[in-house]
């Protein structure tokens, strides 16, 4: 009995049935149900892996491949957890929409992820890798518009490349290793660790590489937003904890990417992308925990991974709640909402104080973790631009947010308060936030690796404080002078500025010049054609060679040869 209770259950598979039987269903009630019971029952697989131990060998072979579909490890443990209740936080949130296809998809994408994250093996990582791309972009291409189907194509493009540039090196790994393992990859394992941390590096929108990620979270629909700032890019970081720890070219990734989006989100004037251009910020934090590669560092990755699927996703469910009402997220059109939207209002603070890192909320006990390990590797220009990136955060998803939404300028719109559904998956992802930064201990017990840390110590807390406070007067006082950037309606461009301007004008002029040698190859076809049927019906003409008496012979020559000719071509294309 204590065998079969201890037998290893990958907590995804409920996800992913779920997803399948939703599909199916038609009444909107069970699907809803089964929406928030699937999550209910991975969390108690979850739980009995936890009690029983790891599990690293659930192997299956498959075409003389031996493939291991569930890892239970301690770096796996804590992802697990948090797409398990970003799951049920997304099927609660979305409890009054009417739309299978979107259920259906929602559920089958945090399946996915769930089970990528499991995965022991790049074969069955690239397998779910996909699938989490061409279920999620449905969230974006069901808004309906003409912008966000060219988004969600874009998006396509990029993840699916993420997918083929992941299943290249792994073959090249294999072929230099003889396996599929899912290890530690790194750069020494030359082309092959290159082209897997690219397909990696897509999906954790590394510099030059995240402009999917402005373009398509924005346009994705109300909760398809809210699900998308969960799962791919938390995905990504687990994938480069995994196989990428140490590596320190990641060092310097991770803080550009955490210092370039503060600038972009501080002008931006749709909310929704302000947080999209947050996330990169986050994601950076991160990327360097990882290439530090200590263990304080891979643990300040995972436990601030776990906090920003909590705090990233209320703010972007009080911002859907804000566009459900206002039918708009754009700070030029907003303001005053607190009249109207009180707990909304109040949800949205929590997150972003929780984004900011006070004290006694989530990020400050787990960015902190991030911030050590950096300084105590000797780091301190890598330290310092991530402290300035902190105050960033304050400026754009503290601040801006919550202020222009709800605080600024009254825009005079009187809407009603989100529906209650929203309102409790908000209550419950406010509640999380509170209570990991007051109970750090919980969380630091689920880290990949056994923890001692306090960040509540006297210097942190003041330090902490003093740069906070810092930022608030900067961004009072650039508001009392009239030298904060005004909210206008304009679209900020980064790298997608290449794609949009030169790079489709490079579009246009390559598709000008493959028309043409298109058409003068075409031409130069035809004409070749003309004179072949010419020569044919003067061969084939009464009069013609064919039509002459032709020695037994000769005709078994030729007859020989087409034979010939013909096993050759069979041949050739076997």
């Amino acid at each position: 009995m204590t065998e079969l209770l201890a037998a290893p259950i990958n907590p995804a598979w409920a996800i992913l049935l779920a997803g399948l039987i939703i599909a199916a269903l038609p009444w909107h009630n069970v699907r809803k149900a089964v929406m928030l019971l699937a999550p209910a029952v991975a969390l108690m697989f979850w739980l009995k892996m936890s009690a029983f131990g790891s599990f690293d060998q659930l192997s299956i072979d498959t075409l003389g491949a031996g493939l291991t579909t569930f890892r239970f490890d301690g770096l796996s443990r804590i992802w697990g957890l948090i797409f398990i209740i970003a799951t049920f936080l997304n099927a609660l949130y979305a409890l009054h929409e009417r739309d299978r296809l979107q259920d259906t998809m929602s559920v089958l994408y945090g399946g996915a992820a769930m089970a990528a994250v499991f995965a022991g093996d790049l074969i069955t990582l690239f397998i779910f890798w996909e699938i989490t791309a061409i279920t999620s972009v449905f969230l974006i291409f069901r808004t309906g518009t003409a912008e966000a189907r060219n988004a969600g194509m874009r998006y396509l493009v990029m993840h699916i490349g993420s997918g083929v540039l992941l299943l290249a090196g792994a073959i090249l790994l294999h072929a230099q290793t003889g396996s599929w393992a899912f290890e530690h990859i790194g750069l020494e394992a030359g082309l092959a660790g290159w082209l897997i941390l690219f397909g990696f590096g897509i999906k954790a929108a590394f510099p030059l590489l995240h402009s999917w990620l402005q373009d398509a979270y924005p346009k994705a629909t109300i909760s398809g937003a809210v699900v998308l700032s969960a799962f791919t890019t938390k995905m990504a970081i687990y994938a480069l904890a995994r196989g990428y720890a140490g590596t320190e070219m990641l060092i310097y990734v991770g803080a550009i990417m955490a210092l370039f989006p503060v600038f972009f989100a501080v002008i931006e004037n749709d909310l929704r992308r302000v947080l999209s251009f947050s996330i990169n910020n986050q994601l950076g934090f991160m990327v360097v925990g990882i290439g530090v590669g200590t263990t304080m560092g891979i643990n300040g990755a995972a436990a601030h991974a776990f906090a920003d699927v909590l705090f990233k996703g209320l703010l972007f469910m009080s911002m859907g709640a804000v566009l459900l009402r206002t039918g708009t997220t754009k700070a030029s059109e907003l303001g005053g909402l607190f009249r109207s939207m009180p707990i909304t209002a109040f949800f949205c603070l929590i997150g972003a104080g929780s984004i900011s890192a006070f004290p006694f909320l989530s990020a400050f006990v787990t960015k902190a973790l991030i911030l050590a390990a950096v300084a105590d590797e000797g780091h301190w220009i890598i330290w310092l631009i991530l402290v300035f990136a902190s105050a960033g955060v304050l400026e754009h998803a503290g601040i801006k947010i919550p202020y222009f939404s709800f605080f600024a300028h009254d825009s005079g719109r009187r809407v009603k308060e989100a529906p209650w559904n929203m309102l409790l998956a908000m209550g419950i992802a406010a509640f999380l936030c509170v209570f990991i930064g007051v109970n750090h201990r919980w969380l630091y017990a689920l880290l990949p690796y056994a923890s001692d840390y306090e960040p509540y110590t006297l210097g942190h807390i003041v330090g902490q404080m003093q740069l906070l406070l810092a930022a608030i007067f900067a961004f009072a006082l650039l508001m009392r002078i009239g030298w904060y950037p005004s909210e206008k309606r304009m679209t900020i461009l980064d790298i997608d500025w290449f794609w949009r301007k030169p790079g489709k004008a490079l579009v246009h002029w390559l598709y000008a010049i493959t028309a043409r040698l298109w058409a003068y190859t075409m031409g130069g076809t035809r004409k070749a054609l003309g004179n072949f049927s010419s020569l044919l019906s003067v061969m084939l003409s009464p009069d013609g060679n064919v039509s002459r008496t032709v020695p037994t012979g000769a005709l078994a020559a030729w007859a020989v040869a087409l034979l010939t000719l013909a096993l050759l071509g069979v041949y050739m294309a076997g």
